[in-house]
């Protein structure tokens, strides 16, 4: 290791942070998303998700079973991508084939603790959380259950008919669950066009 006094400012934020902390003057991690990463994200989805059925078996309950799929979206999702964006925290929506008559709440809204990881933690969050908030959203859409995830995801943001699918897709969404399609890119591509 090259002695500190030789090295500059930069130099020596770069060796503090060189096993995935964050930068005093940065509130993003430039930490490498991996599958195992994508894989703990669906794990803390499913167990928030079962936590919410059982609590409410006769409303948001009814969607066991009826997964779609779930993708990481936003910030999170652009730097899966690009590589560049860094990570603030996760944004990991579930989306479920619609019942006719009871949509899932859209308004729920779980978070979860990541723990610790190279992705670091964010100053700005509670005390309570060692490592980045997963923040875990839910919409049903119109799409039959065993619909294809990317698809039925892809089409949903590309009409842009609510708030959520509009502020989606400014940035990006990558297939988390099914297991056989982690880290497929559902947003931005022109793949699923008509």
């Amino acid at each position: 290791m090259p002695h500190v006094a030789r090295l500059g400012i930069a130099s020596i934020r770069q060796l503090r942070c060189q096993y995935g902390c964050v930068p005093e003057d940065m509130d993003r991690s430039l930490a490498h998303i991996e599958v195992a990463d994508l894989l703990r994200l669906v794990a803390l989805a499913a167990d928030a998700e079962a936590e919410l059925f059982e609590r409410n078996p006769r409303g948001s309950g009814r969607y066991a079973g009826r997964l779609v799929g779930r993708a990481l979206c936003q910030g999170a999702a652009l730097h899966y991508v690009n590589g560049k964006n860094g990570v603030k925290e996760f944004d990991v929506w579930s989306f479920y084939a619609q019942y006719d008559d009871w949509p899932f709440p859209a308004r729920w809204r779980g978070t979860r603790d990541f723990g610790p990881s190279k992705f670091g933690r964010y100053l700005g969050d509670p005390p309570q959380y060692a490592g980045r908030r997963v923040d875990l959203l839910g919409r049903s859409l119109p799409a039959a259950p065993g619909a294809d995830p990317a698809l039925a995801i892809h089409n949903y943001l590309a009409a842009r008919r609510t708030n959520s699918a509009r502020a989606l897709t400014a940035k990006a969404a990558v297939l988390i669950d099914p297991m056989g399609r982690v880290g497929e890119i559902v947003w931005p591509t022109d793949r699923y066009a008509h």
